[in-house]
């Protein structure tokens, strides 16, 4: 089975994230899975989520908004 590692996927900063503000968000595409991971330390790693478990996790951070 081909997948997309970290490395490979097209990573995107959200849209909320601020300029100089320091707190950076990206998401990727890994292959049926989201990653998420800080855009100021990108070595550091991801969150690997479902599709499922990402809109979950959106839904909860706008209801807490």
């Amino acid at each position: 089975m081909n997948t997309l590692g970290p490395s490979q996927a097209h990573w995107r900063k959200s849209s909320h994230s601020g300029g100089d503000e320091g707190e950076c968000v990206e998401i990727g595409d890994l292959d049926g899975h989201i990653g998420v991971r800080d855009s100021k330390d990108p070595a550091a790693g991801h969150l690997t989520l479902t599709h499922r478990d990402f809109a979950a996790l959106l839904a909860d951070l706008v209801a807490r908004d």
